[in-house]
Parts: structure tokens; C-alpha cells; sequence
């Protein structure tokens, strides 16, 4: 009985472990990194969509978010760049995280002064916008992570973990139902847009952010770890690792944004040729445009490398031996399976959350309805199903739950389908969401369990990050074009497609059950 009582603290312990200190920070913390993601996801979607914003422009907002889907490029940078004055008042974490925080304010102002009602100048600000906020959200995580990681010892990272998280899934509350509550009775509905509704929520989620600010300007500066302080870069480096990050962003940027008028007549020409499959057609130009910027990055990034303007060295230890480690451990086949059903496991839920919001708005449902079923009963309903995915996980091991998880993920969007033709009616939303967000909760437990898997000790951070972004990248690139399948095909076929999405998904969990499952798990 002794030795079964040392393997379980008292409850008094587990109460002093819940109200340490650092455990109360990750909660705000937590909350702060939880706020960001909705004003640029779904809550901005309602809001142009009440502006009158076409539905194909307001999913393109989606991408927007793509900052989460590419933070493994600058985390170096973020890891090992001191900031000028801020790192010597804050230190290096703390500043981070404080410029971050700060960017991020700015942005929501941006947004709330910015009417997209106005024209084309003012859809293009508030694209600008969005991409900031972004990007400084995307940072803020970078800096959390490794904060939490960094400030205590490893004995109590799963207690900060889970504050981390419950902070997290409050702050998505505010920003979901609370900023669509706060707009309705700030007088905005889908008839009567009111521009200062939607100015003066954005404005209160501003304000919120200040608890961010708050805690960071109230919490110390972990100790650096010995292997920390090995891998610190020198000024030089540091500067040099900036400039090779700002050119081969400018680079791609260039290469994308100056390639939209051609896209646009290949795509044109595209669609009138292919007839039916116009919209396939011009997703897969789309799609070559994405990696033609990206071929031009790494180019760039190379010839800076055989200039000797950045260390070779230096670039090789940031972003070459953690992918290399990967695909030393798995082998080339076995490692490409793995990454394409790390890129594509969420692929249904995430591109019909893309167009979700419209749908609901489309349907007939109030943002009150929307704010109280979607947000707020959905949000609970994904905690149940994570706590059920954690214990079904444990009991029937990683392959099976994520097996489970990605059928029921893929088979609940076909309720959609069933919601899309009976019209505005409650009950069945409340049915639809209530299976939705427990399934999602169910399988996003299995497949972070799947991905800490994949990861090598030696490369945690670097390789977990990439995990984490190659996650969503595809999906949200994919969801994009949602509104524009919606245009095309309708709601109820285009959640069909989404369904159908995951069949594949299923195929690939399949094909990589004997290195997710243990010997006589599959």
C-alpha cells in the first residue's frame, strides 16, 4: 500500500502543484496565446461576411494563419537573437515575448480602424493587418513554448502543460463567442452592418491582450539550460541568421505576390478550357505558384550560403540536421509516408472549419446561436473528447484511437450535409456540433501523441515545430479555396467532399501502423 500511495501524491500535493506560481502563469499565458487565432480565423470571417464581402475573398483570410503554419523558420532567430534594449531590461525570453505581445495589440488596432466595407484600399489594409497579427501571434508561441520548457523542471511540465492549454482554450472562448456576443450588443447584425460594432470588439480584444503584456512584465527570466547557452549564436551570427531570414522572406513574397497576375490569366484561360474542373484547375495553379515561391526562397538562401554572407555552419545546425536526423532514423519511404500523414491527418476538419462560420450565417443562425452552440457548447465538447481520447489512447494504444479518430472526424462532416438541407434548425446544430467537436477532441490527443512519438530527443523543439506547422500547412491552404468549392458545388456536396477528404487519411494511418503501433498493438 506504501509503495502504491509514493506513485500517487496526496491531494493536498496535487492542490500545491496546481497553485505554483509558474503553473498560474502558463494560464495567463496561455489565455494571451488563445486570444490571437479567432480574430484572423472565424470571427473575422463573420465580420466580412456582414460587411458584404464575397465568400471566396473571406476564406482567402484564412491564410492569413499560415504564420503557424511557417513559425519553424524564424524560431532559430527568436531561440538566439538578442533584441536591442529589451533583452538587456527584460532578458531574452521576456522581450521576445513582450515585442511579440506588443505587435500583436497593435495589429487588432489595425484591424478595428480599418472598415473592410470601404473598397479594395481597405480589404488590402486589412489583409496587412491580419498578416501581422499572424505573424506576431505565431511568434508569441514560439517564445511560450520555450519559456514553459525552460522554467521549471521536468517533473512539473505536464502540470504547466495543462494550464497551459485550459488558458488556451479560455482565450479562444473571449475571442470566438465573446467577440461575436460583444458585437451583437454592440448593435452589428448580418442586415444592418455597423461598422463601429465591429470596431469597438475589436478594440476590447486589444484590451484583453494587456493581460499577456501584464504577466510577462510580472513573471522572472528562466535560467538558461547548459545545452541553451552551447547553441547561443554570436552577435555576428545573429545578424547574419536575420538577414538571411528577411531576404528569403522578401524573396518569396516577391516571387508570390508579383506572380498573382499571371496566376490570374493562366487561371482564367484554365477555367474556360477545363469547363467543370475550372475550379480543380486553378487550385493546382495555385497550389505550383506556392511552391515556385518557395523553390525562389531556398535559392536564395543558397546563394547567400555559397556567398558566404551566412555561415554555412551555422544554417546547417539550425535547419539541416534535425531533417536529416529524420530521415536517417525512418529511411526516405518510410519517412515521406510519415510526413504526408503528418500534412494531411486534419485535412477535413480543418477545411470545413474554414467556410463554418459562413455556413451558420448562411443557414439562418444569430451570432448569439453561433456564439452559445459553435463556440462555447463546442469548445466543452472538444475538452471531453481530448480527456476521452487521452484515456482511450492509454488504454487501446496511439494507433487505434488515431485510427478511430480520423474516421470519426471524416464521418461527422457528412451531419453537415444533413444540417445544410434542413435549414436554420437548433436541435440538430446542437447535434451536429456537440459529435463534431468531441471527435475533433478525440483525435487532435492521438495525433499529438502520435507526433511527440516522431520526435528525436536531441532535436525536440526544431523537429516538433516542423511537425506541428507541416500539421496545418496543406489543410489551410486547401481551405482557402473553400468558399470558392462552395460557390461552385454547394453546401451539401462540398461537405461531402470534405468527408471524402479523409479516406485517404485513413488509408495512410493504415499504411503506417507498424511504426505507430508496438509489436502486436495493430
Amino acid at each position: 500500500m506504501s509503495k502504491k500511495n509514493e506513485n500517487h501524491p496526496a491531494s493536498s500535493q496535487l492542490l500545491r502543484a496546481w497553485l505554483h506560481p509558474q503553473v498560474l502563469v502558463m494560464f495567463f499565458l496561455g489565455f494571451s496565446a488563445g486570444i490571437p487565432l479567432l480574430l484572423i480565423f472565424s470571427t473575422l470571417s463573420v465580420w466580412l461576411r456582414e460587411a458584404g464581402i464575397d465568400r471566396a475573398a473571406v476564406t482567402f483570410f484564412s491564410w492569413a494563419a499560415l504564420a503557424y503554419s511557417f513559425k519553424f523558420i524564424w524560431a532559430p532567430l527568436v531561440d538566439r537573437m538578442p533584441l536591442p534594449l529589451l533583452t538587456r531590461w527584460l532578458g531574452r525570453r521576456r522581450a521576445w515575448l513582450f515585442m511579440a505581445q506588443v505587435l500583436i495589440i497593435a495589429a487588432i488596432v489595425w484591424m478595428a480602424v480599418t472598415d473592410p466595407a470601404l473598397g479594395e484600399r481597405s480589404m488590402v489594409l486589412m489583409a496587412l493587418a491580419a498578416v501581422l497579427l499572424g505573424f506576431s501571434s505565431a511568434t508569441q508561441d514560439i517564445v511560450i513554448d520555450a519559456y514553459r520548457i525552460e522554467c521549471v523542471d521536468l517533473s512539473m511540465q505536464a502540470m504547466l502543460a495543462s494550464s497551459y492549454v485550459a488558458g488556451y482554450r479560455i482565450g479562444m472562448l473571449t475571442a470566438g463567442a465573446g467577440s461575436l456576443y460583444l458585437a451583437s450588443f454592440f448593435g452589428t447584425t448580418r442586415e444592418f452592418y455597423c461598422f463601429a460594432a465591429w470596431q469597438k470588439t475589436y478594440l476590447a480584444m486589444a484590451l484583453v491582450m494587456t493581460v499577456g503584456v501584464l504577466t510577462t512584465l510580472s513573471i522572472s527570466e528562466p535560467e538558461k539550460s547548459g545545452s541553451n547557452v552551447r547553441q547561443d549564436f554570436s552577435s555576428n551570427h545573429s545578424f547574419r541568421l536575420l538577414f538571411l531570414f528577411l531576404l528569403v522572406a522578401i524573396s518569396f513574397g516577391t516571387c508570390f505576390f508579383f506572380s498573382a497576375g499571371l496566376v490570374s490569366s493562366v487561371k482564367a484561360g484554365a477555367a474556360q478550357a477545363a469547363g467543370a474542373h475550372g475550379e480543380l484547375i486553378a487550385f493546382l495553379v495555385e497550389t505550383c505558384r506556392l511552391l515556385l515561391a518557395l523553390a525562389v526562397a531556398m535559392l536564395v538562401a543558397k546563394g547567400l550560403v555559397l556567398l558566404r554572407l551566412v555561415d554555412e555552419k551555422m544554417v546547417g545546425e539550425t535547419f539541416v540536421a534535425p531533417v536529416r536526423d529524420f530521415f536517417e532514423r525512418y529511411g526516405l519511404k518510410t519517412a515521406i509516408l510519415l510526413l504526408v500523414l503528418v500534412g494531411f491527418y486534419r485535412v477535413s476538419d480543418i477545411v470545413l472549419g474554414v467556410v463554418s462560420n459562413v455556413f451558420y450565417l448562411d443557414m439562418g443562425f444569430s451570432k448569439n446561436v453561433i456564439a452559445t452552440v459553435t463556440k462555447t457548447f463546442g469548445l466543452g465538447m472538444t475538452l471531453v473528447g481530448g480527456f476521452m481520447g487521452g484515456m482511450l489512447t492509454v488504454r487501446f494504444g496511439v494507433y487505434s484511437i488515431l485510427f478511430a479518430g480520423a474516421l470519426l472526424a471524416a464521418g461527422t462532416n457528412l451531419l453537415f450535409m444533413l444540417l445544410a438541407g434542413s435549414g436554420a434548425d437548433l436541435s440538430l446544430l446542437t447535434v451536429v456540433i456537440g459529435a463534431d467537436s468531441f471527435c475533433a477532441g478525440l483525435a487532435s490527443t492521438a495525433f499529438i501523441a502520435f507526433l511527440s512519438s516522431l520526435t528525436n530527443v536531441s532535436f525536440t523543439a526544431v523537429q516538433y515545430a516542423l511537425f506541428s506547422s507541416l500539421m496545418t500547412l496543406f489543410p489551410k491552404l486547401i481551405g482557402g479555396y473553400s468558399g470558392t468549392f462552395v460557390a461552385s458545388i454547394g453546401y451539401e456536396s462540398f461537405f461531402l467532399l470534405t468527408a471524402l477528404m479523409g479516406i485517404p487519411v485513413l488509408l495512410l494511418v493504415w499504411l503506417a501502423r507498424g511504426i505507430i503501433a508496438p509489436p502486436g498493438e495493430a
